[in-house]
This record gives structure tokens, sequence and C-alpha cells, in this order.
């Protein structure tokens, strides 16, 4: 059962509202990305610039319109802008603008999907870029489906509980048998706990289409890294939970459409 809202806005207001909303928390998304895999803390300290330090005024601190305004650039030293706060912010705003506009007679559930999808997005950039599935985000996401199962915003609690337990035997076990027969790790442990949050959200029925889009993506992938002229082999490294993210938040929305 959803929670619908007796106030209801149009649904180009809501979106626009949950685009600029997702702007502000993708230019957060975008510290934590640059931070915390450095060991740097998170919440301390004034934003900054990356290359001469200096401290960025509120002028500086536009989501993407600072970014264009400023051309990548640091206005003080010239250095480069790393682009993932761009891509950051665009990515959570789009994130927001969706899950507010497509469930706007249903706020809780639009606020479900905007932390679904913003806490996916976080965990697929640092699978791209840092090859890790911090527990500090994957075991919380977890408890979220679970939470919102038992809400009424989910696929059932005993669903959500069969998706939590499948997703991760299912990923284990997987890891478990590439280790025995290849004599080296082949998933990292952050996946099959990422598996096991998106099967809390999910619920085990979707798990497989989850992998088999996630697959889909790693092809594509493939293929664009060969078409690029980057040598491909079985030592190359993919990001499987990048790509179970990717697939995971579409799933949810066309689940609860």
């Amino acid at each position: 059962m959803y929670f619908e809202s007796t106030l209801t806005l149009p649904a180009a207001v809501a979106a626009s509202g949950g685009a600029l909303l997702g702007a502000v928390i993708g230019s957060f998304l975008g510290v934590v990305l640059l931070r915390w895999p450095r060991g740097e803390a998170v919440a301390a300290g004034r934003s900054h610039c990356d290359r001469c330090a200096a401290p960025l005024g509120p002028g500086e601190l536009v989501p993407v319109l600072s970014y264009c305004i400023q051309r990548g650039r640091c206005r003080r030293c010239g250095g480069r802008i790393t682009p993932a706060h761009l891509a950051m912010e665009l990515g959570a705003a789009a994130i927001g603008a969706i899950s507010c506009g497509l469930f706007v007679d249903a706020p809780l559930l639009a606020a479900s999907a905007a932390l679904l999808g913003w806490t996916l997005l976080l965990l697929a950039a640092l699978d791209l870029t840092a090859f890790w599935l911090p527990d500090r985000l994957t075991l919380p996401l977890g408890l979220g489906g679970l939470g919102a199962a038992a809400l009424g915003l989910g696929p059932g609690l005993v669903t959500a509980l069969a998706g939590a337990a499948a997703g991760y035997l299912a990923l284990a076990g997987v890891a478990l048998a590439y280790r025995w027969l290849r004599g080296r790790e082949g998933l990292g442990g952050g996946d099959p706990k990422l598996f096991a949050a998106i099967g809390a959200w999910l619920g085990w029925e979707w798990l497989p289409l989850v992998l088999l889009g996630a697959c889909a993506l790693g092809l594509g992938a493939v293929a664009v890294l060969r078409l690029a002229g980057r040598r491909i082999d079985v030592a190359k490294h993919l990001p499987l939970g990048a790509m179970l993210a990717a697939a995971a938040w579409p799933l949810w929305l066309a689940g609860h459409a």
C-alpha cells in the first residue's frame, strides 16, 4: 500500500523540485566520492580546490552552474576541477527529477525512490573509481530495503528477506566457486552484500533480471573498450557492483510505476 498525498503538485513542478534537491545532494556525493577513498573526513572543513586547496566561496558552490560558468577550472589557480563533481550532480538531479515526477501522488514512495537511487549512484561511482563497495553503505541500504518493505513501500517483508538472503548467497556462492576453480579472487567482498541489499528492495523474483541487466551492461562495456582499442583479458576487472546498481534502480522503478 502506498501513502498518497492529499495535496498533489503538477508533475513538472515536482520533477523540478526533485532535480534541484538532487543537484544539491549530488554536490555532497561528489565530495564523498573524492574524499572517502583517500581516507579524508567527508564533512570536516570547508570545500576547497583539489589543486591549490583554496576555500571555495558561495558563488563557487552552486551545483552544475558553478562548474559550467568556470568552465571546469578553479578561478584562482586555473586547475582542472574533476568532472566527477559535475557527473554526480547531474546524475543525482536526474534521479531526483524522475523520482518526484513519477511518484508525484505518493511522496513516501518518491522519497524511497530518490534515496535508493542516490545511494546506488554513490556505490556505482565508488566501484567505478576505486573498486570499493563499503559496508557503511551496503548494509544500511539493505536495512533500508527491509524498512521500506515493512512500511508497505516494497515487495513485502517476507519477500524482501528472501531477496536479501538469495542475493547474498547467489554471489557469495559464485565467488567461492570461482576461487576454488581458478585459485584467485573473482568477485569483491562487497558484491554479495550489494546484491543482498538490492534483493531487499526488489524481492527475490527480480534478482535474475537485475543480474541479466548487469551482464548486458558488462558486455556493452567490453564492446566499448574493444572499439576504443583497449585490450581485454582474463585479468581485466570490471566493476560488477556498478553494473548491478545501474540495472537495479530502473527495475525498481518499473516494478512500482
